[in-house]
């Protein structure tokens, strides 16, 4: 399917960036605080890129959005390797950020309307390929650590390119108003505007946790004196959960609902990291964490498709929101810590995926297939 190279792609780039972001800070010379406002620049890019393609996202504009959007994404990636000082990382990234954004909405929105098109879920599968395409990603950046990463962003943007514009007749066929936006056939709807910020306040719950497990994962094994293999697979037996429930969430919301599968997983993800927190091992925060991924798996897709019903405004919003708990996590969950201790501060995130099991039926009755 075209959509899942465009999530797997998203995948690879983001990983990329991330596995490399070290070789980064070395050669721009750039203290914490410097990378920082990179990182920053990303992420403010990212907020401008999602609310600009809620607005533009209309169905025939999602072909050219799609296109243009990865073209952009690959394009910053490669030049962002060739960046050496921070005022033009700083502008690569802000470039970088907002293509990410706009690739972003204009996919979901596009598997949304395909999905309502095929008459049953999709959505998990699609994201199961950006998992995907992350974890070989990460693999590739391990296994090329010798290569400098100039060249590696290089490549990597210039590979996808090609393939985009490869598919670009494919792609640019996609006529958005071949594809219902509703299960109904109909126009959007307008969802309450209660709602879809509780749509939002739940993404936000669950980003926060997928951003937490990425920069605390290891951070919590190592604390148990775990050895650095067994830190460092952390978030890979996290990411390796999050996958396996992505690939078949889809056949779970046929056969149970997406409220019930959402609910399910949520519960399921709060116990695991909670145990896994409060049993104080290494083999149980292991457990805890691969347990996590797998609770949260469906929790994203679920959202965004029941966003989806408002049309690309409604998912652009809770992207919006949601991204806000990803970026905000790891350092909420650092001002906890300090407080009191990394333990304690990593309840946090069981406790939102407790409330998310509460409020998944409110949230998600009537608004998915």
């Amino acid at each position: 399917m075209l959509l899942t190279g465009y999530f797997l792609g998203l995948g690879v780039v983001m990983a990329i960036w991330g596995a490399r972001m070290p070789a980064v800070q070395h050669a721009a010379h750039l203290s914490t605080a410097q990378l920082s406002l990179v990182l920053l620049a990303a992420a403010l890019g990212m907020v401008a890129g999602l609310r600009t393609g809620g607005r533009l996202a209309r169905p025939e504009r999602l072909p050219h959005l799609l296109m243009g959007g990865a073209v952009g994404l690959a394009g910053a990636l490669a030049v962002l390797g060739q960046c050496r000082t921070l005022a033009s990382l700083f502008a690569a990234a802000l470039a970088f950020g907002a293509a990410h954004g706009v690739v972003d909405v204009a996919a979901n929105s596009a598997a949304v309307r395909c999905q309502n098109a095929y008459g049953r879920p999709i959505m998990s599968s699609l994201h199961a390929a950006y998992s995907l395409g992350a974890l070989g990603a990460a693999a590739l950046a391990a296994a090329t650590a010798a290569t400098s990463h100039s060249v590696l962003f290089l490549t990597t943007g210039v590979a996808l390119t090609a393939g985009v514009l490869a598919a670009g007749p494919r792609t640019l066929a996609l006529h958005g108003t071949d594809q219902p936006p509703t299960p109904g056939g109909g126009p959007a709807v307008v969802l309450p505007r209660r709602r879809l910020w509780l749509l939002g306040a739940l993404a936000a719950a669950s980003l926060l946790g997928e951003g937490v497990a990425a920069d605390w994962a290891a951070v919590h094994v190592h604390t148990l004196y775990g050895t650095t293999a067994a830190a460092a697979s952390a978030f890979a037996l996290y990411s390796a959960g999050m996958t396996l429930g992505r690939l078949t969430g889809d056949r779970l919301t046929t056969a149970l609902g997406t409220p019930a599968v959402v609910r399910a997983g949520a519960l399921l993800a709060a116990t695991g990291l909670a145990g896994g927190v409060l049993a104080d091992s290494v083999l149980a925060a292991l457990a805890g964490w691969t347990v996590f991924g797998l609770g949260l798996s469906t929790t994203v897709p679920s959202l965004i498709t029941a966003a989806g019903r408002g049309g690309p405004k409604a998912v652009a919003t809770v992207s919006v929101t949601g991204y806000l708990g990803l970026l905000a996590g790891p350092a909420l969950i650092g001002a906890l810590a300090g407080a009191t201790t990394l333990p304690t501060a990593l309840l946090l995130p069981a406790l939102l995926a407790a409330a998310l099991a509460v409020l998944a039926r409110r949230a998600l009755e009537n608004t998915t297939p």
